[in-house]
Protein backbone atom coordinates (compact mmCIF):
# COMPACT_ATOMS: atom_id res chain seq x y z
CA UNK A 1 0.00 0.00 0.00
CA UNK A 2 2.60 2.11 0.80
CA UNK A 3 4.65 1.91 -2.14
CA UNK A 4 1.00 3.19 -4.18
CA UNK A 5 1.88 6.23 -2.15
CA UNK A 6 5.17 6.64 -2.72
CA UNK A 7 4.65 6.12 -6.65
CA UNK A 8 2.16 8.74 -6.89
CA UNK A 9 3.91 11.77 -4.57
CA UNK A 10 6.59 11.04 -6.77
CA UNK A 11 4.36 11.79 -9.94
CA UNK A 12 2.97 14.73 -7.88
CA UNK A 13 6.49 16.08 -7.75
CA UNK A 14 7.56 15.39 -11.16
CA UNK A 15 3.99 17.22 -12.74
CA UNK A 16 5.14 20.09 -10.16
CA UNK A 17 8.19 20.40 -11.88
CA UNK A 18 6.71 19.50 -15.61
CA UNK A 19 4.56 22.74 -14.42
CA UNK A 20 7.29 25.00 -13.87
CA UNK A 21 8.89 24.15 -17.28
CA UNK A 22 5.63 25.08 -19.04
CA UNK A 23 5.31 28.42 -17.04
CA UNK A 24 8.92 29.25 -17.65
CA UNK A 25 8.25 28.35 -21.66
CA UNK A 26 5.04 30.73 -21.49
CA UNK A 27 6.96 33.31 -19.82
CA UNK A 28 9.75 34.10 -22.33
CA UNK A 29 7.60 33.60 -24.97
CA UNK A 30 8.18 36.62 -26.73
CA UNK A 31 11.86 36.50 -25.91
CA UNK A 32 13.90 36.79 -29.36
CA UNK A 33 16.32 33.76 -29.47
CA UNK A 34 14.45 31.82 -26.32
CA UNK A 35 14.85 28.38 -26.68
CA UNK A 36 12.10 26.23 -25.27
CA UNK A 37 12.51 23.12 -22.70
CA UNK A 38 11.01 20.01 -22.20
CA UNK A 39 10.32 17.53 -19.06
CA UNK A 40 10.96 14.21 -19.77
CA UNK A 41 10.31 11.73 -17.39
CA UNK A 42 12.46 8.55 -16.48
CA UNK A 43 11.53 5.49 -14.04
CA UNK A 44 13.00 5.56 -11.21
CA UNK A 45 14.05 3.16 -8.49
CA UNK A 46 12.62 1.41 -6.37
CA UNK A 47 9.25 2.99 -7.60
CA UNK A 48 8.82 6.48 -8.83
CA UNK A 49 9.40 9.55 -11.84
CA UNK A 50 12.60 11.32 -12.24
CA UNK A 51 12.55 14.16 -13.98
CA UNK A 52 14.93 15.51 -17.02
CA UNK A 53 14.54 19.08 -18.31
CA UNK A 54 16.29 19.08 -22.24
CA UNK A 55 16.55 22.10 -24.05
CA UNK A 56 14.86 22.14 -27.73
CA UNK A 57 17.34 23.44 -30.11
CA UNK A 58 15.41 24.00 -33.26
CA UNK A 59 15.14 27.14 -34.23
CA UNK A 60 12.52 30.04 -33.96
CA UNK A 61 10.72 31.91 -36.82
CA UNK A 62 12.77 34.78 -38.49
CA UNK A 63 12.09 38.23 -37.61
CA UNK A 64 12.86 41.48 -39.95
CA UNK A 65 15.66 43.63 -38.50
CA UNK A 66 14.52 46.71 -37.05
CA UNK A 67 17.69 48.54 -36.60
CA UNK A 68 18.27 48.79 -40.43
CA UNK A 69 21.25 46.35 -40.52
CA UNK A 70 18.96 43.66 -42.89
CA UNK A 71 20.14 41.21 -40.23
CA UNK A 72 17.27 39.03 -39.30
CA UNK A 73 16.39 38.38 -35.28
CA UNK A 74 15.19 34.59 -34.71
CA UNK A 75 12.41 34.66 -32.22
CA UNK A 76 11.56 31.81 -29.42
CA UNK A 77 10.83 28.52 -30.39
CA UNK A 78 7.64 27.92 -28.03
CA UNK A 79 4.53 27.71 -29.29
CA UNK A 80 1.25 28.58 -27.56
CA UNK A 81 -0.74 25.77 -28.90
CA UNK A 82 1.87 22.63 -27.78
CA UNK A 83 2.22 24.92 -24.40
CA UNK A 84 -1.25 24.53 -23.89
CA UNK A 85 -1.53 21.00 -24.39
CA UNK A 86 1.15 20.10 -21.89
CA UNK A 87 -0.83 22.24 -19.20
CA UNK A 88 -3.72 20.14 -19.97
CA UNK A 89 -2.01 16.78 -19.99
CA UNK A 90 -0.67 17.57 -16.63
CA UNK A 91 -3.34 18.75 -15.08
CA UNK A 92 -5.19 15.24 -15.52
CA UNK A 93 -1.71 13.30 -15.05
CA UNK A 94 -1.43 15.71 -11.46
CA UNK A 95 -5.36 15.11 -10.33
CA UNK A 96 -4.80 11.71 -11.43
CA UNK A 97 -1.61 10.75 -9.14
CA UNK A 98 -3.75 13.12 -6.22
CA UNK A 99 -6.96 10.86 -6.28
CA UNK A 100 -4.32 8.12 -6.13
CA UNK A 101 -3.08 9.55 -3.08
CA UNK A 102 -6.76 10.41 -1.63
CA UNK A 103 -7.84 6.47 -1.99
CA UNK A 104 -4.86 5.31 -0.61
CA UNK A 105 -5.44 7.47 2.75
CA UNK A 106 -9.14 5.88 2.56
CA UNK A 107 -8.20 2.66 2.53
CA UNK A 108 -5.90 3.34 5.30
CA UNK A 109 -8.10 4.74 7.26
CA UNK A 110 -10.87 1.84 6.70
CA UNK A 111 -7.92 -0.84 7.77
CA UNK A 112 -7.52 1.17 11.02
CA UNK A 113 -11.12 1.49 11.85
CA UNK A 114 -11.72 -2.09 11.20
CA UNK A 115 -8.64 -3.00 13.58
CA UNK A 116 -9.66 -0.64 16.06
Amino acid sequence: MVDAIYSALSGLQAFGRKLGVTAHNVANLNTDGFKKSRALFEEASPSGVAVRVDRVDSPGAPIPSEDGTGVPRESSNVTVEEEMVSLVTTRNSYTANLKTVQVEEELVGTLLDVID
